[in-house]
């Protein structure tokens, strides 16, 4: 399961809307198990892609050495999909590359508006957990029902 603040929510939810029809991509770091310190960091999208999304490498650079000197970690890889469902396209899977990080897809399609789902991938293993959102002490969970992806569409 995991388990986002309301502020890292609306965050990510702000960077998918604010650069819609463009994919968007981006991490939260925090301290380890200390929910509390996560930060969102976003990245350009150096593709400016409707279907795929590129950080720039020195952006990521950066955001490594960044995590290193405050004792951060990689707690969650994000990326909107603007015209299909919250769900890895074979991309996604092939460029997972953090087994411990939640990599978190928001949609923007209009079918699925603001779909916001959360998966563990490992040596191409795709595995769904449920997404809860802290409202004060109480957490309210965000994410569908378990199922696969649709038929068909780009990442």
């Amino acid at each position: 399961m995991l388990t986002l603040t309301r502020n890292v929510y609306d965050e990510i939810v702000d960077h998918a809307l604010r650069d819609h029809p463009i994919e968007v991509c981006g991490v939260v770091l925090r301290r380890p198990h200390e929910d509390h310190t996560a930060r969102v960091v976003r990245f350009r999208n150096t593709a400016q892609s409707p279907v795929f999304h590129e950080a720039d490498s020195r952006d990521l650079y950066k955001v490594y050495r960044d995590m290193a000197e405050r004792q951060e970690e990689l707690h969650i890889v994000y990326h909107s999909h603007t015209a299909s469902e919250a769900y890895p396209s074979a991309i996604d899977v092939e460029l997972a590359q953090e087994p411990s990080a939640h990599n978190l897809i928001i949609s923007t399609a209009p079918r699925t508006f603001l779909e916001l789902r959360s998966f563990l991938i490992t040596d191409g293993v795709v595995a769904e957990e449920d997404v809860h959102i802290m409202e004060g002490r109480r957490a309210a969970r965000v994410s569908p029902p378990k199922r696969g992806p649709a038929a068909g569409g780009p990442s």
